[in-house]
C-alpha cells in the first residue's frame, strides 16, 4: 500500500506492506522542493500514469492520498436513535444550519458513534466542494483507491506507531509552520483544528518573541479545547508527538506550566517489522503517510470520505456485447414504436365505462369494501406514526440564528426534551416564544444556564408536540379504537 501526503510544502510518500500480521515499511521518499507536482511525484514513487492501471513491474500496489485538512470544519453532535435515512436528512439539516454557505457549496462526511440514552453521537466533516474538486483532479492521474483526511491517519500512527492507548487524548502533530490538533475517542477522530503555528515560531533565540509565542501558543490550546467541549479538563491528556528533539521538550514544558496534562509521544520501531530501517525520526518524520497506510491495510470502510461523491478510480472500459449494435438498436426502437402505436390505439378504443365494467366482473362487491377499508386503515397508521425529521425541521425553523441543539429526546407519551446553546437570554426568550407560536408545539418550558464565563447560555427545554407526546386517557383510547 503506497501513501501520498502533502506536509509543510513538501509531498511525502511510504510503502507499506501487511505480513504475518506485521508492518513492513519499505521504502519512504520526500519530494526535493517545495509545491512539487503531484503526478510528477507519483512517477517518482514507481506509479503509472498509463490508462492500464499497471504500476510497474507490480501491477498489485494500491495508492491513498491524504487530503490536508487545514480547510475542513468538523463538528459534533448527538441526535436521537433513529434510522440510517432519517439521520443523514438530520445531519444535512443540522450541517446547512450551522454554516455560512449553501448546500450546493458544500460536501458533508459524517459517521455514527456508540448510542447512549437513546441519543446516538455523530462526527461531521465539511469542505468546500470546489476545493475538493480542485484536489482530486490534481491526482487523479495516477488513480487512488482513496482520499482520505490527513488528520485520521495522525491518529491512527498515534494509536499504533506512538503506542496511543487511551479512550480519549488530544494529540498534537506540529509541522514547521502550522499544529493539528486532533481530539481522539475511542482510537478515531472525533474533532480536528489545524492551529497557524509550528516549529519555526518555537526556534527562536529572543526571549521576548519566545515568550510571545508561548503564550499565544497556550491560549489558542485552549480555545480549541473549548471548541472541542473538554474546557476545564484538567485530567485530560494531551500528547506532543515528537522525535525526540528539544523543542518538542520545550512545546510540552510550556503546556504543562499553562496547566495542561502534556506528555511527549514517541514512536516505537518495536510496532513495525525488524526489517524496517527507519528510525524514530524517520517514523516521525512520515507518520501522516503511515497512518494513512495503515487505514487502508485495515479494510474499514467508516472513515470520513468527504470525497464520496467528487471522485472514483477510473474505471476499464467495459466491452459492449453486440446488442448495443447500432443497427440492431435501430431495428429494436422501430418494433418498440409499433408496439407503442397498438397498445395506444387498444387504450384508446377502450372507453372507461369498459374498464370500470371490467374490474367490476374481477373483484367482487365484498372484496372492493375491504380493499377500500384497509386503504384508510394505512392512512390511519401512517397519521399516527411520530415523524423526527419532520419534528426537527419545525424545531430548527422556529429559532434564529446563533442557537445551537445538542440533542433532542422523542419518545411517544412523553414530552420532547431538547437542550442546546444561546448566545444570550433574549435570542432564548425569542427561540422559546417562536417554538410556542409553532402550530403542533405546545405547554413550552425552558430552563436556561448561564456559564461560568458569561458568555452562553445553556439551556435544557420541554413541549408537548402534537398528540404523540400526551398520555392518552381511557376515553380517548376507547374512541380511537372505535373510530
Amino acid at each position: 500500500m503506497v501513501a501520498i501526503v502533502k506536509e509543510d510544502n513538501k509531498l511525502k510518500s511510504v510503502e507499506l506492506r501487511e505480513q504475518n500480521g506485521s508492518w513492513e515499511i519499505l521504502w519512504a521518499r520526500s519530494s526535493e522542493g517545495a509545491d512539487a507536482d503531484w503526478a510528477l511525484f507519483a512517477v517518482e514513487c514507481g506509479l503509472s500514469l498509463e490508462p492500464t492501471g499497471q504500476t510497474g513491474a507490480d501491477g498489485d500496489r494500491k495508492v491513498v492520498v491524504g487530503f490536508n485538512s487545514a480547510g475542513t470544519v468538523f463538528h459534533r453532535t448527538t441526535v436521537p436513535a433513529v434510522g440510517a435515512k432519517e439521520i443523514a436528512s438530520i445531519v444535512q439539516l443540522q450541517a446547512e444550519s450551522r454554516l455560512p454557505l449553501p448546500a450546493e457549496q458544500i460536501e458533508l462526511a459524517w459517521r455514527t458513534e456508540s448510542v447512549q440514552g437513546g441519543n446516538m453521537g455523530i462526527t461531521m466533516a465539511v469542505a468546500r466542494r470546489e476545493q475538493l474538486r480542485g484536489f482530486a483532479q490534481n491526482v487523479r492521474r495516477f488513480r487512488p483507491e482513496k482520499i482520505l483526511l490527513d488528520c485520521e491517519g495522525i491518529v491512527r500512527a498515534w494509536r499504533t506507531i506512538f503506542a496511543g492507548a487511551e479512550r480519549k487524548a488530544v494529540v498534537l502533530s506540529v509541522g514547521a509552520w502550522s499544529t493539528q490538533v486532533c481530539l481522539a475517542e475511542n482510537g478515531r477522530l472525533s474533532n480536528a483544528v489545524v492551529l497557524d503555528m509550528g516549529l519555526e515560531d518555537f526556534l527562536t533565540d529572543a526571549a521576548q518573541e519566545q515568550t510571545e509565542t508561548t503564550e499565544r501558543f497556550t491560549q489558542d490550546m485552549r480555545s480549541v479545547l473549548e471548541l472541542f467541549g473538554c474546557a476545564g479538563q484538567a485530567e485530560l491528556p494531551v500528547f506532543v508527538l515528537s522525535d525526540g528533539g528539544p523543542v518538542y521538550v520545550s512545546i510540552v514544558s510550556s503546556l504543562r506550566l499553562a496547566g495542561f496534562n502534556t506528555r511527549v509521544a514517541l514512536p516505537d520501531a518495536g510496532r513495525l517489522s525488524a526489517r524496517s530501517e527507519l528510525g524514530a525520526e524517520g517514523l516521525y518524520e512520515y507518520r501522516a503517510p503511515i497512518g494513512l497506510a495503515l487505514m487502508a491495510l485495515d479494510g474499514r470502510e467508516d472513515e470520513l470520505n468527504i470525497f464520496a461523491r467528487l471522485y472514483s478510480p477510473t474505471e476499464k472500459k467495459e466491452k459492449k456485447h453486440w446488442l448495443y449494435s447500432p443497427k440492431l438498436a435501430g431495428a429494436a426502437a422501430s418494433v418498440m414504436l409499433l408496439l407503442l402505436a397498438l397498445v395506444a390505439f387498444a387504450v384508446d378504443v377502450k372507453s372507461p365505462k369498459a374498464i370500470q365494467e371490467r374490474l367490476k366482473a374481477s373483484v367482487s362487491d365484498a372484496d372492493m369494501d375491504l380493499l377500500v377499508e384497509r386503504q384508510e386503515l394505512i392512512r390511519t397508521v401512517a397519521r399516527q406514526r411520530p415523524n423526527v425529521l419532520e419534528l426537527l425541521k419545525l424545531v430548527s425553523g422556529s429559532g434564529e440564528k446563533g442557537i445551537t441543539l445538542n440533542s433532542l429526546h422523542f419518545k411517544k407519551g412523553q414530552s420532547v426534551t431538547i437542550s442546546g446553546e444561546a448566545g444570550s437570554n433574549d435570542q432564548l426568550r425569542k427561540f422559546e416564544k417562536g417554538l410556542q407560536d409553532t402550530k403542533g408545539i405546545e405547554d413550552v418550558a425552558c430552563t436556561p444556564t448561564m456559564d461560568s464565563k458569561g458568555k452562553k447560555v445553556t439551556f435544557k427545554m420541554t413541549f408537548h408536540y402534537k398528540n404523540f407526546t400526551k398520555k392518552k386517557t381511557a376515553a380517548q383510547s376507547l374512541s380511537l379504537g372505535r373510530s
